[in-house]
């Protein structure tokens, strides 16, 4: 199988469980074959476990998610860094502002890490509001972030 393949039907793999609530690798399969993806058990359990997928609760059921302890992904990170320009925060908020018409996947790359920290996320085209419980946890949050996408941030 070429890596361009197999990053492809990772990329759809991991679009999947944060976008939906899916329990079982099954359902998966099942899911990623709907989407265009033939994929056999062992292939599928081999990309759980490179793509470090947890099964974790969430929206009160047991679901298949991105780890809390790892980092995103090397290619849903890759998107953050790339589509990502600038953060800066205000009160307890952190704003994310975006290349047109990505803030939606950044906001969902975010939603993913379940951070403690974060109350809650939401995206319009190209800006994202990150909601923290204090203000200095939205200052650490638009710091970090401006580090980790090396925009000089703030």
């Amino acid at each position: 199988m070429r890596r361009n393949e197999k990053k492809t039907r990772q990329d759809a793999l991991l679009r999947l469980v944060m976008q939906e609530e899916i329990a079982t690798q099954n359902d998966l399969r099942q899911r990623m074959m709907e989407l265009g993806f033939s994929v056999t058990q062992a292939t599928l359990s081999r990309d759980i476990h490179e793509l470090k997928l947890v099964k974790d609760r969430r929206g009160g059921r047991v679901c298949y998610t991105v780890s809390v302890q790892e980092e995103l992904p090397v290619s849903v990170s890759d998107m953050v860094k790339s589509t990502s320009l600038r953060t800066n925060f205000a009160g307890n908020i952190a704003v994310i502002h975006c290349r047109s018409g990505t803030a939606p996947a950044v906001c969902v790359s975010l939603d993913a890490l379940h951070r403690e920290d974060v109350v809650g996320t939401i995206a319009g085209d190209d800006t994202v509001f990150v909601l923290l419980h204090t203000e200095q946890q939205a200052r650490d949050f638009a710091i970090s972030f401006a580090k980790s996408i090396e925009t000089g941030g703030i």
